[in-house]
């Protein structure tokens, strides 16, 4: 207890060094130290010794075995190596233990959703959601993972629940308006679109959006306004959707476009989405312009495989 006492002193005045080098000392004496393997495990992860805090959070796990912390920190460390396999066995022991771990859920969720296994990651979000049916991120992760598989009205309840749980995340009312395009609810895509161009990042596609709608009601002057909008928001990237879209052919004569998006347009910002939800969001869009050809009902038996699988795999979520 001396040497703990005395090594955290050194970590108060900043002496990192000679706290480590006591702290190694006293476990090569006392290897079964708790407290000194954990302390060393901090100040390696500190230090960027990724590998070393590994070694020293196992040792602390071994011997407290209810440090679940711990265990989520192997599990962060491990990703940060690149060791996802490695983590979310660390995460799913984590999780045997203590089920309500949502940050741990989360965690091997975005493991599982990052390897495409789509069926497990819904599996542990509904176990976690037992515990936490209010978290948004587990909700939001839900509406994530049944959008990849082309589960669209269970992706739709939990985007809602998400949206109602924090509406300030407008990502989540950009994947409602999608759904709605998809089932052509074109009224209730407005709805969500209007609300989505409050953020910086998605306005430009929701505007885009909000013009193929108004395509699609025979609006072409306030489909022009929506579409002149979104390209002053992000001309570049706008420019190069419109051209790639024969939905836009009606109207493009009639568009702002910038002689020159090279020099006009601002340039590219670092997207504020996560990669599972840049993944989301460019499903939803691919499968809009799907259903834009060949309508709902083809898509659904296009991929009746999926559907299958899904009704096989989660009957009590259909039954719901």
């Amino acid at each position: 207890m001396i040497d703990i006492f005395i090594a955290r002193m050194h970590l108060v005045f900043g002496n990192t060094k000679s706290a480590k080098n006591r702290l190694v000392k006293l476990v090569t004496r006392c290897p079964e130290s708790y407290i000194a393997h954990k302390l060393l495990a901090q100040i390696y992860e500190k230090e960027g010794g990724q590998r070393k805090a590994v070694d020293e959070y196992v040792q602390a796990i071994e011997i407290n075995k209810h440090d679940y912390n711990s265990y989520f920190k192997v599990a962060n460390l491990l990703t940060d190596l690149d060791k996802k396999d490695e983590a979310a066995q660390m995460l799913t022991k984590l999780l045997e233990k203590k089920p309500d771990y949502t940050e741990a859920t989360v965690a091997l969720g975005d493991i599982l959703i990052e390897q495409e296994n789509y069926k497990e990651a819904v599996n542990i979000y509904l176990e976690a959601i037992k515990y936490a049916p209010t978290n948004y991120d587990l909700n939001y992760n839900l509406g994530i993972v049944y959008t990849m598989l082309n589960d669209f009205q269970n992706a739709k309840r939990y985007y809602e629940k998400a949206a109602e749980l924090n509406s300030l995340v407008y990502n989540t009312k950009y994947s409602l308006a999608e759904i709605a395009m998809i089932y052509k609810e074109l009224e209730e895509a407005e709805q969500y679109f209007m609300q989505t161009i409050e953020d910086e990042e998605l306005c430009a596609d929701a505007y885009l959006e909000l013009a193929k709608i108004y395509i699609l009601k025979n609006d072409k002057d306030q489909a022009i306004k929506y579409a002149n909008v979104a390209i002053q928001e992000n001309p570049k990237k706008i420019v190069e959707k419109i051209q790639k879209d024969v939905t836009f052919a009606i109207i493009i004569s009639k568009l702002s476009i910038p002689f020159n998006l090279e020099i006009e347009g601002e340039e590219e910002k670092a997207s504020k989405l996560t990669a599972k939800e840049l993944k989301a969001k460019e499903h939803l869009e691919q499968m809009v312009e799907i259903t834009k050809k060949i309508g709902y009902n083809d898509l659904k038996t296009e991929k009746k495989n999926i559907s299958k699988t899904v009704e096989k795999d989660f009957p009590k979520e259909r039954e719901e």
